[in-house]
């Protein structure tokens, strides 16, 4: 597939588009989530079957309350992800507009993603903090890496990542919304996050086909290793040593068993499913870098 390149004309057209889809269709958190509402006993965070260690030895060792603890400590520690993510993703948002011409709606649609994303953040944390999690904060390795993609990565990397990053949040977030089964609460936070990401997908496939059509051989080499590497950091970082601690289990134990489950394996290659079949279409994936991907668990 060729990547998009189109006018100024249309990149505006696309963002113009954006912008009245946000003013639509758009939650405030603060007031369409029922924060005061009880949680339901017993309800789960996630599946069971999403669970890292669903279908592993040491799953069978849990009783069915530390199971649904482990679930939701799991959703807590994505939420916390999520949050880390989104913090990068608004740094580079802010450059974007800065380089911009802010009369643009391109600009413009750029500053409504970051009031989005300073929600959702927002969102995210108050869902930790209510459902106990005790994850409030990625890995040391995880946030050194974050503070220097944030502070170096240019367009294409910015966008590539936000699009691995979302989507994997959306396939997760898509099933979790639609489950009866899980925390009221989870599944409304879960609809706001898809329907507002979806805006933010489409924008950032845009830019990314605009920056990757910029650059040549070696450049796209180079962005294929980052963002191989992005993805890697991005998808270990859905688990948290502590969430195991949580329900009495070893640490190292826990994700080494998770690291081997093919249960997690096919779940984690199921939510990302969309933007590494994007990925692999505009040749974004490819040759020596497919084995961090594979290392992540996303490649069949």
């Amino acid at each position: 597939m060729t990547a998009n390149t189109g006018s100024a004309d249309e990149r505006e057209r696309v963002a113009e588009r954006l912008q009245r889809s946000s003013a639509r269709f758009s939650y405030d958190p603060d007031v369409d989530v029922d924060w005061l509402a009880p949680l339901v006993d017993g309800a789960y965070g996630k599946a069971p079957e999403r669970c890292s260690l669903y279908g592993t030895e040491l799953w069978d060792r849990l009783d069915e309350g530390q199971r649904g603890e482990l679930s939701r400590q799991e959703a807590a520690a994505a939420a916390a992800s999520g949050i880390w993510f989104e913090l990068i993703l608004m740094q580079g948002l802010v450059r974007h507009v800065y380089n911009s011409d802010p009369t643009t709606r391109n600009a413009q649609y750029a500053l409504t993603e970051i009031a989005d994303e300073c929600r959702h953040s927002t969102m995210f944390a108050r869902s930790i903090a209510k459902t106990g999690g005790v994850v409030r904060r990625p890995s040391r390795s995880a946030h050194r890496a974050g503070k220097v993609f944030g502070a170096l990565c240019g367009p294409a990397l910015l966008f590539a990542g936000a699009i691995y990053v979302e989507e994997l949040a959306d396939g997760m977030q898509r099933e979790m919304m639609r489950d009866s089964s899980l925390q009221p609460m989870i599944r409304m936070i879960s609809r706001i996050h898809v329907l507002e990401e979806a805006r933010h997908i489409s924008f950032a496939k845009d830019e990314l086909g605009r920056a990757w059509a910029r650059h040549g051989r070696v450049g796209r080499e180079l962005l294929r290793w980052a963002i191989a590497a992005m993805a890697f950091v991005a998808t270990s970082e859905l688990l948290h040593p502590k969430a195991y601690t949580s329900v009495g289990l070893d640490p190292r134990e826990a994700r080494q068993a998770a690291a081997a489950n093919p249960h997690w394996r096919r779940t984690k290659a199921a939510w990302a499913a969309k933007a590494v079949d994007h990925f692999t279409e505009i040749g974004l994936i490819g040759g020596p870098s497919r084995r961090l991907w594979r290392r992540a668990g996303v490649l069949g």
